[in-house]
């Protein structure tokens, strides 16, 4: 079997749907992206997504796998999908719809498990055993990088951070608790919370979303043994140092173990293109390719 060297790259996300042609070496050669359907069908946000995927391959691109990061939870290599930011989609089968759509083999993973693969292969996370990979945007999610690898937990559900309780009896949370992270500082929370688009966030509430994401970091890092945070997502990298300086001050607040201490909160080192780039290497995971192997 010829080696694995381009990948259709998916990201599902509850504002928009993106994908690129990625090589194994992480480079993206076409990308485009469209608002996500705001539908009740299936069906429509569906073919929505095949019609993106045509514009960036094309009749005649070559390509040997499809990886896909798409919002959770979702039922192991996502056999089906309930992203909590489309409801159109609940126990959706995507692998089976992609594996019916598409000539090659196709791997599903949750976003932000993507993010953390996509930097330990080729981001930050190349510089550490133990790290977790954060998106903070229409939803909030983690990866977990443990011991070398991708931590996938019994479902394939691991680091669902968003949903770590940092505010007792706080807003109400799309999954049905209160004071979930998601809930108080995923985009559409802060846009409750101001009456406005995030991006008119001001300086105060953007400084309480990195400090709410410090406060469920922690947790993790006193739980886990992490050596570092990577955090990327329209919030994060949108609201900037304001947003990380806030983070890092709660975290180094709430992280007094000798193993804890010092531990911080970065972007992600693929920036906006982390979550494609991530989706790429879930399509080489998924045919047992790791492209840093040689």
């Amino acid at each position: 079997m010829t080696r694995p060297e381009i990948a259709l790259a998916i990201d599902i996300g509850g504002t928009k749907l993106a994908a690129a042609v990625i090589t194994s070496g992480g480079q993206i050669i076409e990308k485009n992206q469209v608002p996500t359907v705001q539908s009740t069908s299936a069906e429509l946000l569906f073919q929505s997504l095949l019609d993106l995927t045509q514009t960036v391959t094309g009749p005649n691109r070559k390509l040997d796998v499809c990886g896909v990061g798409c919002g959770g939870p979702m039922t192991f290599n996502g056999s089906t999908v309930s992203p909590l930011n489309i409801p159109a989609w609940r126990e959706f089968p995507l692998l089976t719809r992609l594996q019916e759509s598409m000539e090659v083999p196709v791997g599903i993973d949750n976003d932000a498990k993507a993010l953390a693969l996509g930097e330990a292969w080729f981001g930050a996370g190349r510089h550490f055993t133990n790290f977790m990979a954060m998106v903070v945007s229409t939803g909030v999610g983690g990866g977990l990088y443990v011991d070398g690898k991708l931590l996938d937990g019994s479902g394939g559900n691991a680091g669902h951070i968003g949903h770590v309780i940092v505010e007792p009896d706080g807003a109400k949370c799309v999954c049905g608790a209160r004071g979930c992270l998601e809930a108080e500082a995923s985009g559409p929370a802060i846009a409750r919370r101001i009456g406005a688009a995030p991006a008119e966030a001001d300086v105060k509430e953007k400084a309480r979303a990195g400090m709410m994401v410090g406060r469920a970091v922690a947790s993790a890092v006193n739980l886990l043994d992490l050596e570092q945070v990577l955090v990327g997502g329209s919030v994060a990298l949108g609201f900037g140092d304001i947003f990380l300086d806030a983070a890092n001050q709660e975290l180094s607040e709430r992280c007094k173990l000798e193993f804890s201490r010092g531990v911080k909160i970065a972007e992600v080192e693929l920036g906006e293109a982390a979550p494609l780039v991530g989706a790429a290497a879930v399509g080489f995971r998924s045919v047992g390719i790791d492209p840093r192997a040689g």
